[in-house]
């Protein structure tokens, strides 16, 4: 790796400007990855919900749908609009009471229950549907351009509507976040490190990185609304340490090489590349573990995190270094005295009372394990965001006018005929929570023959093999309510029509929590066996796999457990994300105190002076890595009005903070009370006994 370092070191310039040539594809790549805002569309495309989308849109030439209420209109108002909006290019059908007079029949002939599902007071319901899925581009702009045409009489709810007012606030949103995170990073950068130039390098190599990263994504097609907040910000959290280290490692080498800064930052890069690739092993083997989700937003975030780490650690080897020697001098001006203080006596005071500290663990156990078996977790995204968006004031409007609040699509065989259709319609009728059923012959009666009905009424709700019905519900999608009664509609459904779809929000929100729910729990095993295995094998050991992972596991459960204690509801991949991306990022912490420890306890001390150097000697890098991943996440948590956002914001800042403490706590404490076992069990440690003469000794105290 020397010949590498000499090399980077050598060409600097070079390296450099390749660096900064590469945004140039990368930021081509970045504006065309499309953002995927709808999270239901990770499901597996092989489940009903998701073939039923595909014949929609592939029989009916219509995929997501809105319902639009219009408020005190005149009937020639409402068609007037039902027009305009039937001309929007991404619509394809208007369904209202006012478009059915296009039969070649008095109104007063259909049936009262037509007049009744679209008429309430002064209200009025049309039902519009798109000719792409839900969060299509064209769906969404549909969506806007209706906003322009229609008035502020017209309320337009339904998925479409919460996904494009989520995508304008998430593109409002996202280049702030970045402003914070660098903001709130970089001074803390400032009062950690030991000169005011070194962290706007910091920022501009990673911010490199990121961009690398984000531009790649150009390969995978799109990426995940969710994907694209927290890449910016989880990259500059988990990739800060890297370059940290570097410059660690080169003022280091620089009492080694003080004649030549380009020898020193060689056999820095040489460290460097050695610590580094090792260390971001568990950071990878994290975030890849999330790629065996089924649920498909797990494998856009776990390879979009797992990359940014690799173009993290390239740019940190690379374009850092450059960037470090090409500015040296205007580096050395900046420099400041060191503001971190040494932590020596933090440090004795954790080894002598470790006890104290390991009994406090266990405590802390107890209440950790309740709150985090009993948190409780949403899956409706619209609940948590604000009220004034239009969308969400449409869905409350329907569901005070008319007692919606979610609504089913039912694909059958269209050759059922009007008796059977009219017994499983009217069986649906009677489950608990159905506000209206809607179907082909509810519309036409039997007083219409079929012989009369116009082409364009009869392709709205028939298609060669499947007719289409709408099943309105006063639950609440993601409620066990609904989803109970998405079962019982599927049984009915199942009697009358074996091949029979319902599909629509709530049932596949319902497929999402069931998929989700065994999901998470084959990460969780898959995350902390990958992590176990490679820190088994760094460490030749079988008893330290067990106590670093133990370590970091409690920390996750004190932090996601604190949630029911607050009685904070929690977006449904917040387990998932946090116990894969906390694990992942802060066991860092625990395998740099654990390398130092291996080190002194080989070199002959004692365990409680090899627990002590460990301990004081890394105290300030846990510090100041797990302050940088907090400052990175922080802002956004604050800031950020998409309700999932933040909470895995406030949950990742919070959890840096967690494993900080347990770290700097309670893994000195289990190395004090398992040193036995741990030299017995692990290659590189000396197992000499503590009172040995040779081995009384003054406790050293280092500060790296």
């Amino acid at each position: 790796m020397l010949r590498f370092g000499k090399f980077i070191a050598k060409h600097r310039v070079l390296i450099l400007v390749v660096g900064v040539l590469l945004l140039i594809p990368s930021a081509f790549g970045y504006i065309n990855t499309r953002v995927n805002y709808d999270i239901l569309s990770y499901l597996p495309k092989d489940i009903n919900t998701m073939v039923g989308q595909d014949i929609l849109i592939d029989e009916f030439g219509q995929g997501g749908f809105s319902f639009v209420m219009v408020d005190g209109m005149t009937e020639k108002e409402i068609a007037d609009t039902a027009d305009k909006i039937s001309e929007v290019e991404g619509v394809s059908n208007v369904l209202c009471y006012e478009s059915l007079t296009d039969l070649n029949v008095p109104k007063e002939i259909l049936p009262s229950k037509v007049y009744d599902f679209f008429n309430k007071g002064d209200t009025t319901l049309m039902a519009v549907f798109f000719e792409e899925s839900t969060s299509a581009d064209k769906t969404l702009e549909a969506i806007d351009e209706m906003r322009d045409i229609t008035s502020e009489q017209c309320f337009i709810s339904g998925m479409s509507a919460i996904t494009a007012d989520m995508k304008h606030l998430s593109d409002s949103e996202s280049i702030i976040y970045a402003i914070i995170a660098v903001i709130l990073t970089s001074a803390v950068l400032v009062l950690t490190m030991d000169s005011f130039l070194i962290p706007i390098f910091f920022m501009l190599s990673i911010g490199i990185a990121i961009v690398w990263n984000l531009g790649t994504n150009f390969v995978m097609g799109e990426i995940s609304f969710i994907t694209q907040a927290l890449a910016l910000v989880l990259q500059l959290g988990v990739t800060m340490d890297y370059s940290i280290f570097l410059w660690h490692s080169y003022k280091e080498q620089q009492e080694r090489f003080p004649d030549s800064k380009v020898e020193a930052m060689a056999h820095a890069i040489a460290a460097t590349v050695t610590s580094v690739v090792s260390s971001s092993f568990t950071t990878v083997a994290g975030f890849l573990a999330m790629c065996f989700m089924s649920f498909t937003l797990g494998l856009d975030l776990g390879i979009v995190m797992a990359k940014g780490v690799i173009c993290g650690v390239i740019a940190c080897i690379t374009v850092l270094p450059s960037m470090i020697l090409i500015f040296d001098k205007a580096i050395a001006k900046t420099s400041h005295r060191d503001f971190m203080p040494s932590f020596s006596r933090t440090s004795s005071f954790i080894v002598k009372h470790s006890g104290a500290f390991l009994t406090l663990a266990v405590v802390l156990l107890i209440p950790a394990v309740f709150g985090y078996t009993h948190y409780s977790v949403y899956y409706k995204l619209d609940s948590t965001l604000p009220k004034e968006l239009a969308s969400v004031t449409a869905n409350m409007k329907l569901e005070e006018e008319y007692h919606m609040n979610s609504t089913h699509i039912l694909l059958v065989d269209s050759d059922m005929d009007a008796k059977t259709a009219t017994a499983m319609l009217n069986e649906m009728d009677d489950v608990d929570g159905v506000q209206f059923t809607l179907g082909y012959n509810t519309l036409v009666g039997p007083a219409i023959p079929d012989e009369v009905i116009p082409d364009s009424i009869r392709s709205k709700l028939k298609s060669e093999s499947k007719q289409l019905m709408l099943i309105g519900s006063e639950y609440e999608v993601a409620s066990d309510e609904v989803n109970a009664q998405v079962a019982q509609l599927n049984n009915i459904v199942q009697k009358y029509d074996a091949n029979g779809m319902l599909i629509g929000e709530a049932p596949a929100t319902k497929d999402l929590i069931d998929i989700t729910n065994r999901d998470f729990k084959v990460v969780s095993v898959l995350s902390i066996a990958a992590i176990f295995i490679i820190i088994a094998f760094t460490f030749k050991s079988v008893s330290l796999p067990v106590i670093l992972v133990a370590v970091i596991e409690l920390a996750i459960m004190i932090n996601l457990g604190i949630s029911y204690f607050t009685n904070t509801e929690l977006p449904f991949i917040a387990s998932v994300v946090i116990g894969t991306i906390q694990l992942g990022a802060t066991v860092d912490y625990a395998i740099l105190m654990t390398t130092r420890y291996r080190t002194e306890r080989a070199s002959g001390k004692d365990k409680k002076e090899s627990v002590g150097i460990a301990l004081s000697t890394s105290i300030r890098s846990v510090i100041t890595s797990a302050l940088g991943f907090f400052a990175a996440t922080v802002g956004v948590a604050v800031y950020s009005k998409i309700g999932m956002i933040s909470s895995l914001c406030v949950l990742l800042s919070r959890g840096a903070l967690i494993s900080m403490a347990v770290v700097i706590t309670v893994l000195p404490s289990m190395f004090m009370v398992f040193d036995s076992v741990i030299c017995k069990t692990s290659a590189g440690f000396s197992s000499k006994d503590d009172e040995h003469p040779s081995h009384k000794r003054r406790l050293h105290v280092f500060s790296r």
